[in-house]
């Protein structure tokens, strides 16, 4: 009846026929511009056919349809409001058209239906879903909220209240979540789901149910009492559970409650432009390119772990918290370690790390016990050199000293098997000077792991002078079979994400010199939208490590990067006030019930810091203090680029989002720069070039900006 490239009719039995959706050349079903077309151009056939009783919409692939075309966002949101809010109404049509055929429709959703997909299964009178398929509306994931009527059927098929969570929550539902909420119809095995909807069909075809009646509900304004009330509780609690600056959840509310009382038509122009206004926040801007940019790292990652060698066994020096969540990891993901200390007390605060994870793994109902106690048994705690002769991998994870790491190194070179590749994981050190005594620099590269291990998804790979491709290949597998994210970098001082670290701690601590209150400069930044302030940061890192670091990377940057001979952090560490790990540091820390740090303001931390400004304190405004701390990261993430530290926007970009916490709403330090416009990055950092070498643009930054060119495309 209909073949095109994204969608098929065909004619079945009892005056049934099937429009079923199978992208030419694709793995998946995805909502774009050529499908909505089709969905419309084959619903008109349908419609127009006097012998169909019934419409069954199928899936020729694995999966339903996974939600819309991302990549055409980009273009598309570029539009004016009401020119993108009439071309939104224009890709209505097609669910329009499903929702208004003449006879009864009933969708089987035999995989994922996310989004779009799930927004095209309400347009149909009757939904059954798989037992291996999920649903729901992750749009606000994306800074988004549904734009193909979602928040105008999802509340008339399964109430507001439902429809609130789905919404702005963006969470997927199995089978029997879905059905209790009223989100599908009826639930089946797999292999009887296509049988199981047709049954649904004749019913409907035969008068047994009534589509009709459903059909005019869902198309009516929706009336209940109490809903001023449930809509105002739900912006309360959505508004404080909101991540700072993603005004999707929020927005999503109002617009419910304004459409609930309208007809379909009134409700689908309201989220017309409702949608069109949300797609052109920053937030939105900032995670639909969040999205594409994740998709395009796992491209990168793989191209790089191409030739990497298959790994059986690793092992791991060092045992200890850091040790014990690297070897935890390795063997949760089905890789054995070895572990090895030379204390026995490490290796059983190692064992204990990686024990106490798997315990919580299990509490959780992510692990089953025997699976738990089988990788606890796949760890082996050891003080010798037993078995190193047979692993693929062996990462160092010692105290971070240069003339530690380098006897440690030396010694298990000469235990390691010659083509085993040798990982260090250090947070400052040059691969370069740490290779120095090895006899084959080509096996060695670094692998820098961010705390907690097991928490945190981002890997720096460090590549050195000397590391062979094999060796970099390996380690970069090796990360993916552990489910993190490696970022392949240069070797330098701080490598990618410490180093701009650096640049942001130094404004912080200039800040502070210069009057600011460091409690004060941690609230403007965590309303920034930072997951914590930077004093605070400071002292979770732990100031001792913290400092050093900072030194380290100011030294190998001394033409940008200077520290004050002696500021709020050195003081700190004199009076041993390391942070959380101490009791004391900006902050002072006490033991909440749950055995927890909780932290209040320490004034002893005020009076150390006030002979530190010799001008006094000073309060700045808010949009002062965001300046002077985000225009040395921007700067030093444009120089990071501009030396070839990492090999794209992107790379830098999900690093720091990944191993920092950077808001997601930014994108990314480029991106906000981006977002910002070059031209008033350049004016900014002029404004306070008086300040000191890291608020000078860099050369490529201002060219780019002279050009009117940006960092992404």
């Amino acid at each position: 009846m209909f073949k095109g490239k994204y969608v098929r009719v065909t004619a079945l039995d009892e005056g049934f026929v099937e429009l079923c959706f199978d992208r030419e050349g694709d793995r998946i079903n995805k909502l774009d511009r050529g499908t909505l077309a089709e969905v419309a151009q084959a619903a008109t056939l349908i419609a127009a056919r006097k012998d169909v009783r019934g419409v069954l919409v199928t899936s020729g692939k694995d999966v339903f349809i996974v939600g819309a075309d991302i990549t055409e966002f980009g273009e598309m949101f570029k539009l004016p409001v009401p020119d993108l809010a009439a071309t939104i109404a224009g890709y209505n049509v097609a669910t329009n058209a499903i929702e208004d055929l003449p006879v009864p429709t009933v969708v089987a959703l035999n995989g994922f239906a996310l989004g779009g997909g799930y927004e095209l299964a309400l347009s149909t009178d009757y939904r059954v879903m798989s037992t291996a398929a999920q649903v729901g509306l992750p749009e606000v994931k994306l800074g988004l909220f549904p734009g193909l009527g979602g928040t105008v059927r999802l509340p008339r098929v399964c109430g507001p209240q439902v429809a609130i969570d789905w919404i702005t929550s963006g969470a997927p539902s199995r089978h029997d979540a879905a059905l209790a909420a009223g989100a599908v119809d009826a639930v089946s095995a797999p292999e009887q789901l296509r049988e199981t909807a047709l049954g649904w069909l004749r019913r409907a075809a035969g008068g047994e149910l009534d589509w009709r009646a459903r059909r005019v509900t869902k198309q009516s304004p929706l009336a209940a009492p109490g809903l001023a009330e449930l809509f105002a509780a739900a912006r309360k609690r959505v508004a404080e559970r909101a991540p700072k600056h993603q005004p999707a959840g929020v927005a999503a509310v109002d617009l419910m409650e304004r459409s609930v009382g309208e007809s379909r038509e009134a409700a689908l122009r309201l989220e017309n432009d409702a949608f069109a206004r949300v797609a052109k926040t920053q937030a939105a801007d900032a995670l639909v390119h969040v999205f594409l940019a994740d998709q395009q790292i796992k491209k990168i990652s793989k191209q790089h772990a191409a030739s990497g060698r298959p790994i059986k066994c690793a092992a791991v020096l060092g045992a200890g918290i850091m040790g014990g969540g690297i070897s935890y990891t390795s063997a949760v993901s089905g890789t054995p370690v070895i572990m090895k200390d030379v204390k026995q007390a490490q290796l059983d605060l190692g064992t204990s790390e990686a024990r106490k994870l798997l315990a919580r793994q299990v509490k959780n109902g992510r692990l089953k016990q025997e699976r738990a106690d089988a990788v606890l048994a796949s760890i082996t705690p050891q003080l010798d050199y037993a078995g190193f002769d047979c692993v693929d991998i062996i990462v160092e994870a010692v105290t971070e000293s240069l003339k530690l790491k380098h006897i440690v190194l030396s010694e298990v070179e000469g235990q390691a098997r010659p083509d085993a590749v040798i990982a260090t994981n250090t947070s400052s050190l040059r691969i370069d000077d740490l290779a120095v005594p090895l006899k084959r620099p080509e096996n060695f590269v670094g692998m820098h792991f961010f705390n907690p291990v097991h928490a945190m998804p981002l890997v720096e790979v460090i590549r050195g002078a000397k590391t062979s491709p094999a060796a970099l290949a390996t380690i970069v597998a090796y990360a993916l079979a552990m489910g993190k994210t490696p970022i392949v970098v240069r070797d330098g001082p701080g490598f990618l994400v410490n180093r701009i670290l650096t640049a942001y701690m130094l404004a912080f601590l200039e800040l502070v010199r210069d009057g600011a209150d460091f409690a004060r400069v941690d609230a403007v930044m965590e309303a920034f939208g930072w997951p914590m302030g930077p004093a605070y940061l400071n002292d979770v890192i732990g100031m001792d490590t913290g400092s050093h670091v900072f030194d380290v990377i100011c030294e190998g940057f001394p033409q940008r990067l200077k520290r004050p001979g002696t500021d709020a952090a050195r003081v700190m560490v004199e009076r041993q006030r390391f942070g959380q790990k101490s009791g004391s540091g900006f902050y002072q820390y006490e033991t909440d019930p749950a055995g927890k740090p909780k932290k209040s303001v320490s004034a002893e931390a005020r009076a150390l810091i006030a002979p530190l400004q010799p001008n006094g304190a000073r309060d700045f405004s808010d949009a002062e203090i965001v300046e002077r701390m985000m225009l040395p990261m921007l700067a030093e993430a444009a120089w990071c680029l501009e030396d070839g530290t990492a090999g794209s926007p992107v790379e830098i970009d999900m690093a720091l989002m990944l191993g920092l916490g950077l808001p997601q709403y930014l994108g990314g330090a480029l991106r906000y720069a981006d977002w910002l416009g070059l031209d008033e990055v350049v004016q900014m950092s002029e404004r306070h070039a008086a300040l000191g070498p890291q608020y000078v643009v860099p050369p490529g930054l201002r060219a780019r900006a002279a050009k009117g060119l940006r960092f992404y495309g």
